[in-house]
């Protein structure tokens, strides 16, 4: 699959991508850390604009978190659970929303970028705990065009080693979202440790 997606972006340019990233941004399981790099590298060969290619990848996944947070908040936590049955991922819909909760803003613009992986599910859940959609929208576009502008820059700039590169940030990421779990587990923890006991 991602030898014909890529063939896509690069026979069809910023529009393909525009496609692409709006699907995976809905919850499609897409290797789009992996297409943006590739598209970067196509710039350094004069095959794509650069502003053209993080425009079209920012209004993309803005586009596709926003469907993401409308389902979660019109459809209900119903629609969410039938849908991580779907995408073969049950998980908590409490649980996640706390995180989101939690998390707030500095969450959804985190897993723009950083923990994309954890995107999807935080668009649903942040539809379904009612965050405020004004201020969803001001953390999804940062996060995203930063997200775009980080890995199209790298691919631009590493386009002699695009797969080594690919390989490198899915492993810090996946290194990144272990610790990030270490920390709130212990942290979760300490707080049950500290509770006091019942006699």
């Amino acid at each position: 699959m991602n030898d014909q997606l890529l063939a896509v972006v690069s026979q069809y340019g910023a529009p393909a991508l525009f496609g692409i990233v709006t699907i995976a941004a809905i919850g499609v399981p897409l290797p789009i850390t992996l297409l943006l790099i590739v598209a970067g590298s196509m710039i350094s060969q004069g095959a794509m604009s650069l502003w053209g290619a993080i425009g079209a990848a920012g209004a993309g996944s803005v586009l596709g978190d926003q469907a993401g947070y409308a389902i979660g908040r019109w459809g209900g936590p119903a629609v969410v659970t039938k849908l991580s049955g779907l995408f073969g991922r049950r998980a908590s819909l409490q649980t996640m929303e706390a995180k989101a909760k939690a998390w707030g803003g500095p969450g959804i613009f985190i897993t723009r970028w950083l923990l994309s992986p954890l995107g999807p599910w935080i668009n649903l859940v942040s539809g379904t705990a009612r965050y405020p959609w004004h201020r969803f929208l001001f953390w999804d576009i940062l996060g995203e065009i930063t997200g775009a502008a980080v890995y199209i820059s790298l691919g631009r700039f590493f386009s002699d080693r695009v797969m080594a590169l690919s390989a490198v940030l899915s492993d810090l990421t996946w290194a990144i979202a272990a610790l990030l779990a270490a920390v709130i587990l212990g942290y979760q923890l300490l707080a049950h440790l500290r509770r006091p006991r019942v006699q």
